[in-house]
């Protein structure tokens, strides 16, 4: 019998608990895009591969479907959030922040025409609750004599407005309809792009 001789590859130790925030973040991510790419229909074992993680380590942090997709929003809300709790944080720079993720996240563009009066009873509670957030926000830096400022429901009008112009087969295609919509609405915005800060 020939003995084959094989490279010293061992398995990299498992990290264990030490791994866990990685992992989850890499798995929110990866279902940003594959969302994204593919829509909220898209298989598990596809957002498992893209983070580099096994189905397992998936379900750990998110028993179900609609776990992960909560968790994607709850991560856009809080970009959102902190781009406009930056000290150089300005309307259409955090504007700018939310069309990045209007463009990037079918999933998010639902919730963002959640009703936030609380009228539609067919909205669910986290809907609510997170256009409730990104509303928050975005008023915070809204100035008397913006044009979104002129009745209280126009803010959000004009954001599931916008929302709703963003359709097309890409990101650039979503992003260029996103951006007329604002023009069109004489509204200001910043780089379209994630808050990294």
């Amino acid at each position: 019998m020939t003995q084959h001789l094989v490279p010293d590859e061992r398995r990299p130790a498992n990290e264990g608990r030490k791994a866990a925030p990685r992992n989850r973040a890499a798995l929110v991510s990866a279902a940003r895009e594959i969302y994204a790419e593919h829509g909220l229909d898209a298989p598990l074992s596809a957002i498992a591969r893209r983070a580099g993680v096994g189905q397992g380590v998936l379900y750990r942090h998110f028993p179900d479907r609609a776990a992960l997709v909560i968790a994607v929003l709850e991560e856009n809300v809080r970009q959102i959030e902190r781009a406009a709790a930056a000290d150089d944080a300005e309307l259409p720079r955090v504007l700018g922040v939310l069309t990045w993720h209007q463009t990037e996240s079918a999933a998010f563009v639902s919730v963002l025409h959640a009703d936030v009066a609380g009228s539609n009873s067919g909205t669910p509670a986290y809907a609510l609750a997170l256009s409730q957030r990104v509303e928050r926000a975005l008023r915070g830096l809204l100035p008397d004599d913006h044009p979104l400022a002129a009745e209280a429901d126009d803010l959000m009008i004009a954001v599931g407005m916008v929302s709703g112009a963003v359709t097309g087969p890409t990101r650039e295609h979503r992003e260029r309809r996103a951006l007329a919509a604002w023009r069109l609405l004489g509204v200001e915005v910043g780089p379209v792009r994630p808050f990294e800060g």
